[in-house]
């Protein structure tokens, strides 16, 4: 046993010293295929691939640095954004106010040159100043009101398909009116609300929902975002869906897109 084991080991070790000599023989055939003159031409070819090698290189390290820019650069565009609206919107303000200066100037020097209201009249000059201030006031005008809130009648959800129904009720359906109307009673506050008065997360909101109500189709309505619906009685379930389709059906809302704002606008009785 120990013999055939020995003959083996010997079989294999031949076998790999015959491989040795053929890979040898191989080398010496590849060798005297190139010449010596042409170690020259491959040595400037690996040059060459070398320095492309390196181009290449700096090409994807550039691109990297690129790609590692591009979210701090989003960032820089939102806050230039940001801090634009918040520009116009004070602007907006600065031109009111001085509108309103220019006005009272005019009114005051209007009725010093009167001398009936002049020295001993100046309570009748007070009091002609209480009766103007109400024409001043035309910052309530973009309050636009009271939010319509026109419910849906028994006669009105009985004549829509069974499909379209389902098991909503009329209860369910005049609450989630009830809770549009909040809605938009929070976003009509928020366009006339001053800076002073709200702090920074909600002075964007208030920012946002301005440039909303400034669009076509938007202006001087009453209107909410889908963000806002948090319940009570709505919410963004398959309940809400239903009943925001029934609403739409009936045409007690509009709705419209701004940027990525659903915005919901409602309507009022015809």
């Amino acid at each position: 046993m120990n013999g055939k084991e020995a003959g083996a080991s010997l079989d294999s070790l031949m076998s790999s010293f015959n491989a040795r000599i053929a890979h040898l023989q191989e080398l010496v055939i590849a060798r005297n295929m190139y010449p010596a003159g042409s170690v020259a031409d491959l040595s400037a070819v690996d040059a060459a691939v070398s320095a492309m090698e390196l181009q290449v290189k700096a090409i994807k390290d550039r691109l990297r640095e690129e790609a590692q820019a591009i979210p701090k650069t989003k960032k820089l565009i939102d806050a230039s954004l940001r801090q634009q609206k918040k520009l116009q919107n004070m602007s907006l303000h600065v031109a009111s106010q001085m509108a309103d200066r220019v006005i009272a100037s005019h009114s005051e020097t209007s009725i010093c040159s009167f001398p009936e209201f002049s020295g001993q009249d100046s309570g009748s000059f007070e009091a002609l100043k209480l009766d103007e201030e109400p024409a001043a006031v035309p910052k309530e005008k973009k309050g636009r009101g009271s939010p319509p809130t026109w419910y849906v009648t028994g006669s009105e959800l009985d004549s829509l398909s069974s499909y379209m129904r389902g098991r909503l009720t009329l209860e369910k359906v005049n609450a989630a009116i009830n809770d549009m109307v909040s809605y938009a009673e929070a976003n009509a506050r928020l366009i006339v609300a001053p800076k002073k008065k709200l702090s920074e997360n909600i002075w964007e909101k208030a920012l946002e929902i301005r440039d909303i109500a400034t669009m076509e189709g938007i202006k001087g309505k009453h209107f909410f975002l889908e963000a806002d619906i948090k319940g009570p009685s709505l919410k963004l379930d398959n309940t809400g869906k239903a009943i925001l389709t029934v609403l739409r059906h009936l045409g007690r809302i509009n709705e419209t897109r701004v940027g990525h704002h659903r915005v919901i606008i409602l309507q009022k009785p015809h």
